[in-house]
């Protein structure tokens, strides 16, 4: 850190020129600016950097740079590993910079850094677009896609960065960079996996996909039918199209106008299939699971952007998350994830949650380093609690959840599911034999590490 007289004066110089907010502690506003969705992070930064425009964004980077501060970035979602801040950090903060901008003819939107996935699936309704985003509306896009992007409309339409076409970015010396096939190219196949690493995305640029009708089928059952549901929601999945996909998932029964009022509370086995498409075609994919006796049923057509609201979470309380990508799905790690249900904190928003990929995931480019790709299920249990009573339990959990299915495990693992579980499961996210590769292009653009709030490529 610069000396005092230096730091103030840069300080001073910042807040004249950024348009934007700068924050420093015991500044109004402060407190407010560092909290974050996990409640269990609480770090205090030297400095925020509320930018409104990349030019702020290359502002603050530079006076982080001068003053020597390494530097964490803030997009516009969870950040549930606390990966935004750090304590005697700058912060980098995007969540102004929210601006989607569709361009329907070329089937293209460009989504600055700070935008949620709400904001950018709310633009692109409207011509009845849309691309892989992520499993809540409150997902912040440039963090989601540049560890890869995993959603509904995966086994459609690929992965988040099978779609990504260009992104911008600030390095860790302050430059305005290009990154896409043609531009940066080495630099724009790390952006497909390897995260913040490289610099602070101001915007990236996404291809959209033509979704004039999106569907869902929403059933509540009791836990006891939890295996009879995953084995019928495996079988839809395997004989049905790429279009459908969903998830099965265990959940305390949330306070909801479909939730009646016994089951408030209570734990229950949901299965969601949502379908690219129209409800008619969903309603014959599901007569499987809707033949189960069930406590609760809602079927229909949705606008995607709705869809995207059914899950989201509450912010402010506690989390820890994790998840094991599967080579299969055979009756015994069904019976062994149903099994597992029995830990959950309960009545709590935590979820136990099982997902299929396959369909364009699996099929599409293997040259990217996301090597949990090729695992055609993945399970996520993702613990959210109120207090830090609960904390024993609730990581107990997560980590039984884990342990229960690892005998299924790939060993791959997607980065943005996963807070600190150590350098061994970063590489499992990146793939061992990319991380040469990788490391190579962090020392090309932040050889001193400026940006290491986030799964770690250390130069080389």
């Amino acid at each position: 850190m610069a000396p005092l007289s230096k730091a103030g004066a840069a300080l001073a110089a910042l807040r004249e020129d950024l348009v934007g907010e700068v924050l420093a502690p015991g500044d109004p506003g402060y407190e407010e600016a560092r909290a974050v969705f996990n409640a269990r992070v609480d770090r205090r930064p030297a400095v925020i950097a509320r930018c409104a425009d990349a030019t702020d964004v290359v502002r603050a980077v530079r006076f982080g740079r001068d003053l020597d501060l390494h530097i964490a970035v803030r997009g516009g979602g969870h950040g549930v590993a606390g990966t935004a801040l750090g304590d005697g950090a700058l912060v980098v903060d995007l969540r102004r910079m929210h601006r989607v901008t569709v361009d329907p003819a070329a089937e293209a939107v460009r989504i600055e850094g700070g935008a949620t996935m709400g904001q950018l699936d709310r633009a692109t309704q409207p011509y009845g677009l849309a691309t892989t985003g992520g499993r809540a509306s409150s997902t912040g896009v440039g963090g989601f896609v540049l560890g890869g992007g995993t959603g509904w409309l995966d086994r459609a339409f690929g992965l988040a960065v099978d779609n990504l076409i260009a992104v911008e970015l600030v390095t860790a010396d302050a430059e305005r960079v290009h990154a896409s096939a043609d531009e940066n190219p080495e630099l724009f196949w790390a952006l497909h996996g390897g995260g913040g690493n490289f610099g602070v995305a101001t915007a990236l640029t996404l291809q959209l996909h033509e979704l004039p009708e999106f569907s869902v089928v929403l059933l509540l059952f009791s836990p006891d039918a939890g295996p009879d549901v995953l084995r019928t929601f495996r079988e839809i999945i395997r004989t049905g199209p790429d279009e459908v996909g969903g998830a099965a998932l265990y959940l305390t029964g949330p306070p909801a106008a479909f939730t009646p009022p016994e089951l408030v509370g209570a734990p229950l086995c949901t299965a969601l299939l949502t379908y690219a498409g129209g409800e008619d075609e969903l309603r014959k994919l599901a007569e499987p699971l809707l033949a189960l006796p069930h406590e609760v049923e809602l079927a229909g057509d949705m606008p995607y952007a709705d869809a995207q609201c059914m899950l989201d979470q509450p912010a402010g309380l506690r989390n820890h998350w994790s998840a094991e990508y599967l080579t299969g799905l055979p009756d015994e790690a069904v019976d062994a994830f149903c099994a597992l249900a029995d830990g959950m904190p309960v009545p709590t928003p935590t979820r136990h949650l099982l997902f299929p990929q396959g369909g364009a995931v699996a099929s599409g480019p293997h040259e990217y380093p996301v090597p949990f790709r090729d695992a055609p299920w993945a399970a996520h249990p993702l613990a959210l609690w109120p207090d830090a009573a609960g904390d024993e339990r609730a990581i107990g959990w997560v980590r039984d959840v884990r342990a229960g299915l690892r005998r299924w495990s790939t060993g791959a693992v997607y980065l943005n599911f996963i807070g600190d579980e150590g350098p061994e499961r970063v590489r499992a996210g990146l793939g061992a034999g990319n991380t040469l590769r990788l490391a190579k292009v962090k020392r090309r653009y932040d050889p001193d590490n400026v940006f290491r709030f986030n799964h770690n490529i250390r130069p080389v």
